[in-house]
């Protein structure tokens, strides 16, 4: 259970236990009304009101409500890169869905990490703070309370986290740095597809940033790619935009994929499975979250994360390096 300490001081003097809290920890209104609500500030160890007003050496301390998830557990691997009272970060394995869904309502990540929650004896509410595709591997933030995940959000939106990822592509590319800024939205909103929206349209701006790695003579390029927005298939719609769609992306192989099927019917489809790569030499999209660069939410240390490229894409890449 996270908990903060807060010593007043001379220049804390006239302020309230309430201006003390939202001055030194910026918890949000919600956060402040549940603290309140379950009597979680303590002034000297005795119960506070907010419109109190402390002395000089008093000791305020902060304990973050206790919450947890109905998540039916379930023996899905959790591969852990990094793991506090805060926070936990995991490499993701593909082929799973992030969170459950209407469609989706178990099998999931979120189930995994439940049943990883119980053996580890924890409580926690299960927090994501990004989203990967089912199909795309890599580092998954989960925040473990409200602030941990408001902290991240922050920091998000502020552009502070940095975001990487290692995709190997179709075609060989000719820039070895380039920048891919054109808004994405989405086109029909009973389709899950997303494409290059203008923002008079309904797009959002969105703006990619790839580095070549390496070229392989077979008709591939391994490229590494930074976020500086977080959209829906931003990588893929971005990659097949110019050309060079995620190796076995089956939504984008094509391009556009309305213009696609406008023309030559629905290509999503074969044989009643909805997904199916496009590539002969890996199952799904070759696009793996490599690499997470944050400040904590609690200490406010610098974070700098890896994941290692996935077996499966280190086999692609062998293949294409000798076709």
């Amino acid at each position: 259970m996270t908990e903060f300490n807060y010593t007043v001081t001379e220049t804390d003097k006239e302020l309230s236990v309430k201006e003390l809290l939202r001055r030194n920890f910026h918890f949000s209104s919600r956060l402040l009304t549940k603290l309140k609500q379950q009597d979680l500030v303590t002034l000297n160890g005795n119960p506070v009101r907010g419109w109190m007003i402390p002395l000089p050496g008093d000791k305020l301390t902060i304990t973050l409500p206790q919450e947890t998830c109905d998540f039916q557990p379930e023996d899905i691997p959790i591969s852990v890169i990094f793991e506090d009272k805060d926070l936990l970060v995991i490499n993701k394995q593909p082929g799973y869905v992030v969170h459950p869904t209407k469609g989706k309502p178990n099998h999931t990540i979120a189930n995994g990490i439940m049943k990883k929650m119980l053996d580890d004896g924890e409580k926690y509410k299960i927090r994501f703070a990004n989203r990967l595709d089912m199909n795309t591997s890599g580092l998954l933030l989960i925040a473990k309370n409200s602030f941990t995940q408001d902290r991240l959000i922050r920091q998000m939106k502020a552009g502070i986290i940095r975001k990487e990822y290692l995709a190997v592509v179709d075609g060989i590319m000719e820039h070895d740095l380039g920048t891919i800024n054109a808004p994405i939205g989405r086109p029909d909103p009973d389709e899950v597809e997303r494409w290059i929206l203008p923002t008079d349209q309904g797009g959002y701006d969105s703006v990619t940033h790839y580095k070549v790695i390496r070229r392989f003579q077979s008709g591939y390029t391994l490229v590494r790619l930074r976020l500086e927005t977080g959209r829906t298939h931003q990588i893929r719609v971005h990659m097949a935009s110019i050309g060079h769609p995620v190796t076995g992306d089956h939504l984008y192989n094509n391009g556009d994929p309305f213009l696609y099927r406008k023309l030559h019917g629905d290509f999503r489809r074969v044989e009643g499975i909805e997904e199916k790569s496009t590539s002969p030499y890996i199952d799904r999209q070759a696009l793996h979250a490599c690499s997470l660069s944050f400040f904590h939410p609690v200490t406010n240390e610098k974070t700098e994360l890896e994941a290692p490229l996935p077996d499966d894409i280190v086999k692609l890449i062998d293949y294409i390096s000798f076709l």
